[in-house]
């Protein structure tokens, strides 16, 4: 069995974010991965070990990177370039420190994203993401910077009960966060 399937299985039995991506760390799936790096997924990327992942990385679900597209099987099938033929492009993708992906974000090849970063969820990432920016849409582009949203966010404050069930929201929690859900509409 190909080795890349083989941890993807592995991995579909992990319920933690955290130990999928220790696993993948000691299983060197990546060219390297730093630190407190969460990874939902439990997909391997085709040619993983171009992809290097710095430290507190956070991914949501969906995120995908692509290292490589397919574009030459199609050139070379046309009949007009039989003489030439079209090699697989591929490329490397590196993440910085403290950067949270959100959820169906797509990087494709030849990208570096910086340090203290946030994409914002549905994404679609094409060129490098500069250091402490926040990056949104298709493409992405900058859309905010770092220590806005960090300061933003550090204020802040709901004060709803405890939520000790995991992936799961309390009735309590659940029914305080509706309210304030619509009280925010009225």
């Amino acid at each position: 069995m190909n080795t890349r399937y083989f941890l993807m299985l592995k991995m579909l039995f992990m319920r933690s974010p955290m130990k999928r991506a220790d696993y993948m760390r000691k299983k060197g799936v990546f060219h390297s991965m730093g630190e407190k790096v969460m990874v939902t997924s439990r997909k391997i990327p085709l040619y993983s070990r171009l992809i290097s992942i710095g430290n507190n990385v956070w991914m949501a679900s969906g995120v995908s990177f692509i290292t490589h597209d397919v574009c030459h099987f199609m050139l070379n099938g046309r009949k007009k370039w039989d003489e030439a033929r079209f090699e697989e492009k591929i490329g490397c993708i590196e993440i910085g420190d403290n950067v949270f992906i959100g959820s169906d974000v797509l990087i494709l090849y030849d990208v570096k994203v910086g340090n203290n970063v946030v994409i914002a969820a549905g994404s679609l990432v094409n060129r490098d993401v500069p250091d402490n920016s926040i990056v949104g849409g298709v493409p992405a582009k900058v859309i905010g910077n770092f220590e806005d949203f960090a300061e933003k966010r550090r204020q802040y404050h709901i004060q709803y009960p405890a939520n000790n069930a995991k992936q799961f929201v309390s009735q309590e929690c659940e029914d305080i966060m509706w309210e304030l859900f619509h009280r925010e509409r009225l």
